[in-house]
């Protein structure tokens, strides 16, 4: 037996099982094994390629209207090669052939007001606004059409490009301001502004509509959830973002002003301007995710200066204020897999609205200075208008005068003169809330003068052009920057949002990424590669305006192009001439501008 146990012992060692020992020689490799599938292919990376790009005005057609929004926003059809363009003024949409851009030319004028009735939609044109937005997808536009009055339920109206005939016209929100298709073509998106009329008589609730292009059919998205006892208001950032409005509740208060949507058409970007805001909808859902408050641009710190005042020449310098973003357009792109999202932080107050309120009690309860001199409910505040005996005053940190005399006494309650803050416009209502009374440290003014990014998953601010707007266009322009849109005025602007970026589109070329933002008052284009959203770079200031020309509604033709208001970049791809696009509908000049986009490739 013991002999057997050997034997066995000795066999086991022999053929490795045994793992006492020094391991054996590996042996042959096995055969390999088939290929697995393969992954899905990344996002591409930037043109390696440095390149250099500009912009060059090659087409224009004129409405011959001055000073009454006869060429706002502005879409182009590829399969066709025409534009439209929203003329306000008219109450129609005109069509516009840019086939050829050195002869631009009207084909027609879509009256919405006389479809809407034949179509049944409306009892009489005179129940129908103005067209406020319009977007194209393949053969089918889309037009916003604002109620008279504004604040009953407006409509979207769907034609076909190919004869411009009425497809079908549906009902959505209050104030429907600006409509979007998402990417994959099925929906089409809208904010409904919800905005009041003067006085407050009524303040129609916020929303976005959702409307199903198959078959018509729209959902409406509010935000009764976050009203104060419901079941969301916690989640308000109330600290980043303004609600106000007159004893408005919150749904009352936010305003959907411009929509960008996400590749993948899952999810709409909403900028709720007088907010200071974005909300984020859910387009499977058709629900609100969250809303993300802003916060505010700190003017005090190097790279944000601003000129405050109209009545002192360029002077671009630090002050303790506060830009309140309020975002007008906005729009999306992706970079190594993220998105972001970037604003034109035009700045907005509602000063229209609560001028209708006479009523001094209630005006200060909602949290407005009441001007007893106008019998006015105000926000829009400046001391040179309102500052009276200190019942607004402006300090330091220690809480002495910002701005005093060689004696040290206090000049205009420390807002200064000409030359300080006494000019400035600022928002009553927020600055008296975030310095928590009427001794202000800080003052909050509307609009950034600049434009954003944003990370789209957290809301935080990646980027923003600081001072850009204003030193670059006084280096050009001199003491005629800052200028208003209606009429040459240099400077005339500082003391109230500046420059007014408002226009905004994101367009690729040759593999890199550019944003192009329009100055409403000083006129003109802000270009910059933001291929990067960390390290966006400056590429060029164009602009077709004269300031030189004193002009009115009988020669403004000489003036140029003023107060772009929308903008639309079309790819090479779809240009009728081979080569990217950017289209712009001038508000005040009542015209619409075909700039070509040239680039010119740097060797690596």
């Amino acid at each position: 037996m013991k002999y057997l146990i050997r034997v066995l012992a000795v066999l086991l060692i022999a053929s490795g099982i045994v793992a006492c020992g020094s391991d054996g020689s590996d042996g042959l490799n096995g055969t390999d094994g088939s290929n697995g599938t393969d992954g899905t292919n990344g996002t591409d990376g930037t043109n390696g390629a440095g390149q250099v790009i500009g912009l060059s005005q090659t087409g224009r057609y004129s409405s011959g209207v001055f000073d009454a929004s006869a060429a706002e926003i502005v879409a182009y059809d590829k399969l066709n090669n025409r534009t439209y363009v929203v003329n306000a003024n008219s109450g129609r949409v005109d069509v516009l052939n840019s086939a050829t851009l050195s002869n631009v030319t009207l084909i027609t004028s879509i009256s919405v007001a006389n479809d809407l009735v034949t179509a049944g939609a409306a009892a009489s044109t005179s129940v129908v606004g103005a067209a406020n937005s319009v977007a194209v997808n393949g053969n089918i536009m889309a037009v916003a059409v604002e109620a008279e009055p504004k604040t009953n339920n407006g409509w979207v109206m769907f034609y076909n490009t190919v004869n411009n005939t009425l497809l079908r016209a549906v009902q959505v929100g209050a104030l429907p301001d600006m409509l979007t298709f998402t990417p994959d073509g099925s929906k089409v998106v809208v904010a409904n502004e919800g905005e009041p009329d003067e006085g407050y008589v009524n303040d129609p609730e916020g929303s976005v509509s959702v409307i199903k292009v198959s078959d018509y059919s729209v959902i409406n998205v509010g935000f009764t959830d976050f009203n104060t006892g419901g079941t969301r208001n916690s989640e308000l950032p109330v600290d980043k973002m303004v609600i106000d409005g007159f004893n408005a509740t919150v749904a009352e208060s936010l305003e959907p002003e411009y929509i960008a949507v996400s590749s993948d058409s899952t999810k709409a970007y909403v900028t709720l301007q007088e907010n200071n805001a974005i909300a984020v909808i859910n387009l499977s859902t058709n629900t609100v995710d969250k809303i993300f408050g802003l916060g505010f641009k700190d003017h005090s710190i190097p790279g944000n200066e601003l000129d405050a005042s109209q009545k002192d020449g360029v002077n671009i310098k630090n002050w303790p204020v506060m830009g309140i973003y309020m975002p007008d357009t906005i729009s999306i792109y992706t970079f190594n897999g993220k998105t972001y999202l970037v604003t034109a932080n035009e700045g907005d107050s509602r000063a229209d609205w609560l001028a209708g309120i006479t009523d001094q009690a209630t005006c200060e309860a909602a949290g407005y200075f009441f001007s007893t001199d106008d019998t006015e409910c105000i926000d829009e505040f400046s001391a040179k208008d309102y500052y009276d005996s200190d019942n607004v005053t402006l300090v330091n940190a220690d809480g002495d005068p910002f701005i005093t005399d060689s004696t040290g006494t206090a000049v205009h309650g420390g807002f200064g003169s000409d030359s300080g803050l006494y000019r400035l416009k600022f928002s009553y209502f927020t600055t008296q809330k975030m310095n928590g009374g009427t001794n202000f440290e800080k003052l909050y003014v509307y609009g950034g003068r600049s434009f954003s990014i944003w990370d789209a998953e957290t809301g935080m601010l990646v980027y923003d052009s600081g001072s850009d707007f204003e030193r670059i266009t006084a280096n050009i322009y001199g003491a005629d920057f800052n200028n208003d849109n209606a009429a040459n005025a240099g400077d005339d602007r500082s003391d109230n949002k500046g420059p007014e970026p408002e226009a905004l589109a994101i367009g690729v070329i040759n593999g890199h990424t550019y944003a192009f933002i329009g100055l409403e008052r000083m006129g003109g284009i802000m270009v910059y590669d933001v291929s990067n959203p960390y390290a966006p770079k400056y590429v060029q200031y164009i602009n077709n305006r004269n300031v030189s020309v004193n002009f009115d509604a009988s020669n403004f033709e000489e003036a140029g192009d003023l107060g772009p208001e929308g903008f639309a970049f079309v790819s090479a791809a779809n240009s009728a001439t081979g080569t990217p696009m950017l289209i712009v509908g001038n508000e005040i000049s009542g015209t619409t501008t075909f700039y070509s986009i040239l680039s010119t490739a740097l060797s690596q």
